[in-house]
């Protein structure tokens, strides 16, 4: 099958959300999207999915390497959070709580197969036009090894380096959506970096 195409389409209970939620959501926060679904407002999830698609969808391809196992996971991540959404006490952002739901969307679709790593889409290839041919050949292989070897690290050393590098998120954050300690988090990431060098010798 081809490549899956970040601006995917997700359908929750019957409410679709594309590019563009309805408008009259797009001035609310994530607080008042929460209520409205919660009041009945289907719809409102649009808007929640509109805000955090993107975020979701590169977390879950900075974990399996592929654009379409990525699109899937993230679409799962939006149903079980959909699915959920009552069980959402607030005691983190919503963006925290929905990372949460796709580092376990994530695991679990691990412990089940192998991801298949993709090479560079074009849109990703855009601010390497500049530079000779073979550099851009070299960096394209250089990133095609990076996502190789952050496949091969442990579960939660790949989640915490995904989070921190690619997210930029604190460590309390990281570890609020790991379950973990601070201090764990931090050890986590130490030993994820320093395996990732050894994997990349």
């Amino acid at each position: 099958m081809g490549r899956v195409s970040p601006d995917w389409t997700i359908r929750v209970g019957g409410s679709s959300a594309g590019p563009a939620p309805a408008d009259r959501w797009v001035g609310v926060d994530d607080e008042g999207l929460i209520r409205a679904c919660l009041e009945g407002r289907r719809d409102a999830f649009d808007g929640i999915v509109e805000r955090h698609r993107r975020q979701v969808y590169q977390l879950c391809y900075r974990y399996v390497g592929n654009h379409e196992d990525a699109a899937d996971l993230a679409q799962d991540t939006f149903i079980r959070a959909f699915k959920g959404l009552r069980g959402f006490k607030g005691q983190s952002s919503i963006a925290t709580w929905l990372y949460r739901i796709a580092v376990n969307v994530c695991l679990n679709r691990l412990a089940l197969k192998t991801p298949r790593p993709e090479p560079l889409l074009e849109d990703e290839r855009a601010d390497l036009h500049a530079v000779r041919p073979d550099a851009v050949l070299l960096r394209e292989e250089r990133a095609a090894e990076v996502r190789a070897a952050i496949q091969r690290l442990p579960r939660k050393q790949r989640a915490t380096l995904i989070l921190r590098v690619y997210h930029e998120l604190p460590h309390e954050e990281i570890a609020a959506i790991l379950g973990s300690s601070v201090g764990a988090a931090k050890a986590n990431l130490f030993h994820a970096l320093a395996n990732l060098k050894k994997l990349l010798r």
